[in-house]
C-alpha cells in the first residue's frame, strides 16, 4: 500500500521571546498509508537539539526512514520541527552576527562581506515553555485531525526536555512515551530563570568535520556506520537549512538553536506517578553514547546526564529500558536502526518488551533481547 506524504503548516501564536505574539506556522510532516479502515493511530516524532526532524526520522536512503517504517505498519506518523530548527521559523537566526561570537570566525569565506561582531539579538532563543507550547499546539492539531484523545510520543535526545515534562502535565493527551537516547540531568533545575529572555546569543553552528569526528568517537564497532552514511546524513541536515547550508566552508554549517531549559529532573520524572503509570515509558540508548551518560560525572548538575537515573526516577511500574550494543547517539543512522524501528513497532502495538512491562534489557546487533546483568 502506498505511503502518502503531507506537509502541514500548523498555525501557532509564538511564545518565543524573539517573536512573541506573532502568528507563525510550525512545520509538520505526516506520513500514512493511502487508505485503510479503522481508527487512526497517530504517533508524533520530535527531534533533539541539533538535527532537524526530517533528517533524523525520515531520511530517504535505503531503510533509514523510521517514519516510513511506522507508516507502513499502519501508523499515522507526524514529525514536527520546533521553532529554531529545520523547516519551522528561525527567528533572529538568519543574521550571522547572531552566531555564537566564539564561532563567528568560522564563517569564511561566506556569507559575503560578513565581519564578526556582537549579536544583534543578544539573547538565547527558545526556552522550555515555548517548546512545550509548540508541542501542545501540534498535539491538539493531531488530535483534531485524527479524531483521537491521545497521541503516542517518540523523541530523540533533547526531545526528552520537551516531551517528558509535557507528558507529566498532560497525561490525558499522551498515549505512551518512547525516548531514544534521552538527555536527562537528574539534579537539573526546576526553576525558571529570573528573567526571560536570558542574555547570550541565538545560534550555535556545527560543521561536517565535527559532525563526523564526534560520531566516529561513538562508533568503534565494525560496520556500525555504513560506508557513505556520514555524507548522506549531513546532506539531509543541509537540505533542511537553506541559510546555514550557504555559510562557509563549502559543506555549509548546521545552525543549532540556543535554548534555555528547566523542569526535567528527578522531581519531574517522579511527579504524580504519571510516567510509568498513565503514560507507559520505554527508554532506549546505545552502549557507546557519550552524550547521554556523563563520565566522569560533571560537577555542574545541569550538565551531568544519566539514562539509568531517568529509569530509576520514573516511579510508575510500567517502565522499560533497553541498551543497544554497538550503538552511539546517532543510532538512527547506524547498523542498529532497523532494530530500533522494530522495537518501536512492538512497543506501540503491545506496550511491552519481551512480553514484560517492567525491566532493563540489552539488545544485540541481531535484535535479540536479554535481561541486563
Amino acid at each position: 500500500m502506498a505511503i502518502v506524504t503531507t506537509d502541514h503548516e500548523v498555525p501557532h501564536t509564538s511564545t518565543v521571546p524573539a517573536n512573541m505574539g506573532e502568528a507563525v506556522k510550525l512545520f509538520v510532516r505526516e506520513r500514512r498509508q493511502s487508505s485503510g479502515g479503522g481508527p487512526r493511530r497517530p504517533v508524533l516524532m520530535l527531534h533533539g537539539r541539533s538535527v532537524p526532524v526530517l533528517a533524523g526520522f525520515d531520511l530517504q536512503h535505503e531503510t533509514y526512514s523510521w517514519a516510513e517504517e511506522l507508516a507502513t505498519a499502519g501508523y499515522d506518523v507526524f514529525m514536527m520541527d520546533l521553532q529554531g530548527s529545520g523547516r519551522s521559523p528561525r527567528p533572529k537566526m538568519d543574521d550571522p552576527h547572531n552566531v555564537n561570537p566564539a564561532q563567528q570566525a568560522l564563517l569564511t569565506p561566506r556569507p559575503p562581506g560578513f565581519m564578526p561582531g556582537p549579536p544583534s539579538y543578544p539573547f538565547q532563543l527558545t526556552n522550555s515553555n515555548s517548546d512545550r507550547d509548540e508541542l501542545n499546539t501540534v498535539v491538539d492539531f493531531i488530535r483534531a485531525e485524527c479524531g483521537v484523545e491521545k497521541v503516542a510520543f517518540i523523541g530523540w535526545s533533547a526531545a526528552a526536555f520537551t516531551m517528558g515534562p509535557y507528558a507529566v502535565k498532560n497525561p490525558t493527551k499522551v498515549e505512551s512515551l518512547f525516548l531514544l537516547a534521552p538527555i536527562f540531568p537528574p539534579l537539573g533545575t526546576s526553576n525558571l530563570p529570573t528573567t526571560l529572555p536570558v542574555p547570550g546569543f541565538p545560534t550555535f553552528i556545527g560543521g561536517k568535520g565535527g559532525f563526523d569526528s564526534s560520531w566516529a568517537a561513538e562508533a568503534p564497532c565494525e560496520g556500525q556506520r555504513a560506508p557513505g552514511i556520514v555524507d548522506v546524513a549531513w546532506d539531509a541536515i543541509m537540505a533542511n537549512d537553506p541559510v546555514g547550508s550557504t555559510w562557509g566552508p563549502l559543506t555549509g554549517f548546521n545552525r543549532i538553536r540556543n535554548f534555555v531549559r528547566w523542569g526535567w529532573n528527578n522531581t519531574t520524572a517522579a511527579q504524580g506517578g504519571v510516567l510509568g503509570g498513565g503514560v507507559p515509558v520505554l527508554i532506549v540508548y546505545g552502549e557507546y553514547d557519550k552524550q547521554v551518560n556523563t563520565s566522569p560525572p560533571n560537577p555542574n548538575p545541569e550538565l551531568n546526564f544519566s539514562v539509568p537515573s531517568l529509569y530509576n526516577a520514573v516511579t510508575g511500574a510500567h517502565k522499560l529500558m533497553v541498551k543497544l550494543a554497538c550503538a552511539g547517539h546517532s543510532v538512527v543512522w547506524e547498523m542498529q536502526h532497523k532494530n530500533v524501528h522494530h522495537l518501536s513497532k512492538h512497543w506501540l502495538k503491545h506496550l511491552k518488551v519481551d512480553g514484560k512491562t517492567q525491566g532493563v534489557f540489552d539488545m544485540d546487533t541481531d535484535g535479540n533481547l536479554s535481561p541486563a546483568p
